[in-house]
């Protein structure tokens, strides 16, 4: 049977195991799409966005592909209040991160009645959209939203740092379960234990949760290339998702500030931070991560992380990396490709090549 024949792809009708992380605040319609006529699966964050957004996102997407979709919503840590902060508490957030806003230019926001969408009208609005699937981070979906999403077609996939977490995805019926090692960039999206406790890596993780759950696994982290690919299907992974790798290409978000850092050689030395939005999050070190090492000056999530996105987009405009979150993972340094449809080619040709070695031996 070829590699490209999995339980995943046959889940997702895709031609290959391959899967685009999604980005919240970077995702592109473009580079989502490219991926998904390359064969793979395509994905689009959701973070943020409200039920009108999520909408459209999906009407743009189904404009620049006929083949399946992602899309990707972040949901509460159960058990985690709700972080609030009255006036006074405010403006003491909005101070230290003060200097920052005026670097930019930028002036200080005033607070708001929300720091995030509905996530009800968010999940609502994104099973009206009827992406091929809809994954979810930082939790398990309730029964409600895993029934009502398969009678509109739709496939759901959960995400786990731990086998523990894997465990309950599998439990709770979700039909796939991203296997995410501590190599990964961007948010550590842990719900059962605290992120810092839960740092497993990627080589260690997909086989134990292969072992543990029913479902198709898909490994993600410290994955760029055809030789990670192989890897992760040896270890029985059905898939993998990639995201610095595509993060890196023309089609995506990213900003040229951004872009510099993964190719520069700050990209070999990244570190967790909770900093830029009061969660763990694997970034490029930089000016802001440095000044706010101590975590007793962040705001909670996500009163940080909607602070700061006022500034960082100024900040990628301008150029001024150290203000921004450069979110990278472990494997940035293997990155060559800068076109998402040759990544994807170069793949498949490098998973054909060590496949073949490693069968003449």
């Amino acid at each position: 049977m070829s590699w490209k024949d999995t339980r995943a792809t046959r889940l997702f009708t895709i031609d290959l195991p391959i899967v685009l992380g999604p980005f919240g605040g970077l995702s592109s319609v473009e580079l989502a799409a490219t991926v998904s006529e390359a064969g793979g699966l395509g994905s689009y964050g959701l973070y943020g966005y409200d039920a009108e957004r999520i909408a459209a996102t999906a009407r743009d997407l189904r404009e620049a592909t006929g083949k399946p979709f992602a899309l990707n919503l972040w949901l509460p840590i159960e058990g985690e209040e709700p972080p609030t902060a009255d006036p006074g508490q405010f403006a003491a957030y909005v101070d230290i991160l003060r200097p920052y806003f005026e670097l930019v230019g930028v002036e200080p926001p005033a607070q708001p009645d929300a720091y995030l969408p509905d996530l009800q009208e968010q999940i609502q609005a994104a099973i009206e959209a009827r992406p091929a699937v809809l994954s979810f981070v930082f939790g398990v979906p309730s029964g409600a939203v895993i029934e009502q999403a398969r009678r509109n077609g739709i496939v759901v996939v959960g995400t786990a740092t731990t086998v523990d977490e894997a465990v309950a995805l599998d439990a709770g019926g979700v039909d796939a379960i991203v296997a995410t090692g501590m190599e990964a960039g961007g948010h550590r999206v842990s719900f059962l234990r605290a992120p810092e406790d839960s740092l497993v890596g990627t080589m260690a993780l997909v086989p134990q949760v292969v072992d543990a759950v029913s479902v198709p696994v898909i490994a993600a982290g410290g994955i760029s290339d055809g030789r990670g690919v192989a890897a992760a299907l040896a270890l029985g992974a059905d898939a993998v998702q990639i995201g610095s790798a595509f993060l890196a290409t023309r089609q995506s978000a990213i900003s040229p500030a951004h872009l510099a850092a993964m190719r520069g050689p700050g990209a070999a030395h990244t570190v967790l931070t909770r900093a830029l939005s009061g969660r763990l999050a694997r970034g490029i070190p930089n000016r802001i991560i440095a000044e706010l090492a101590d975590p007793s000056v962040h705001a909670p999530f996500p009163i940080q992380n909607w602070l700061t996105g006022k500034f960082r987009p100024a900040a990628a405009a301008q150029g001024v990396p150290g203000l921004m979150s450069l979110w990278a993972g472990q494997s940035t340094p293997l990155i060559r490709e800068d076109d998402a449809r040759k990544l994807v080619d170069n793949i498949v040709e490098s998973v054909d090549a060590t496949l073949g070695r490693l069968g003449q031996t």
